[in-house]
């Protein structure tokens, strides 16, 4: 079974779009339960197996507990694990509100490594495979603007590089996905005014990022960037002072609401 966080919409959705059509039974956990059971009626309806659904807020205390618990009262085993379930805020740490920040922690971080550690015998046991949704942000040297999320990333990105040579032994692939902006319901979530020149990059669909986070799990890349000017722009980023990139970052996202 491949279990699938952040599933109500976005990159999660086509995430678990891809995985059905590709003929694997899910389980699909995302705080939107209405969003959810229209997301597995969808793919009930193309003839699937309806997925397992559990409506949980991973930020909560207990959660990756009672997340164990759903899967075990359906005698469902991950062998599979999406953790695409996170968030950004747009602004600066002195003004944005500290619980948000920590929260963007807790989801992006502490909750896809408790994630991860909880499910990984199952994993091991199956020879499975772990997709860790990152973003080309990782590759930056800090975001500022969006200082917490950028760093968050970093570390997913860091953390299933250094978890993909562990387990190699075992047998066990491990991915980082790494999209460059796309639309999704992230910008309204982080909070992006109008101004904020999103516009003037190359955008990648969601489904364009989510077969192409597919393709690479299952081929056993260790990072995998959709899109030519993702590419392109991280390999050229070792060969720019970081002073400059901050300055670029900055500027791009110091207009907004």
């Amino acid at each position: 079974m491949t279990l699938i966080t952040g599933a109500s919409g976005g990159i999660g959705a086509d995430l678990a779009r891809v995985f059905a059509r590709e003929g694997h039974d899910l389980a699909l956990v995302a705080r939107g339960a209405d969003k959810l059971a229209l997301l597995a009626d969808e793919i009930e309806a193309t003839g699937r197996r309806r997925p397992l659904l559990l409506p949980l807020d991973l930020t909560s205390p207990g959660s990756t507990g009672a997340l164990a618990a759903g899967l075990g009262a359906a005698n469902a085993v991950p062998d599979i694990l999406v953790n695409n379930a996170g968030f950004g805020l747009i602004g600066d740490v002195a003004q944005l509100n500290p619980a948000e920040q920590l929260a963007i922690v807790d989801l992006n971080i502490r909750s896809l490594v408790e994630i991860t550690l909880r499910f990984l015998p199952s994993i091991r046991a199956a020879r499975g495979k772990i997709l860790n949704v990152a973003s080309i942000a990782a590759f930056f040297p800090g975001g500022p603007g969006m200082t917490v999320y950028y760093a968050s990333k970093a570390f997913v990105l860091s953390y299933s590089l250094g978890l993909a040579q562990e387990l190699r032994k075992d047998s066990v692939v491990v991915s980082a996905l790494c999209p460059g902006a796309t639309p999704s319901g992230f910008q309204e979530r982080a909070g992006f005014g109008p101004e904020v020149m999103l516009d003037k990059l190359p955008m990648t669909s969601s489904m364009v990022v989510a077969q192409a986070g597919y393709r690479g799990l299952m081929a056993g890349k260790r990072e995998i960037i959709p899109g030519a000017f993702n590419k392109i722009g991280s390999a050229l980023l070792p060969f720019f002072p970081k002073s400059i990139l901050l300055t670029l970052i900055s500027r791009m996202q110091q207009k907004r609401l």
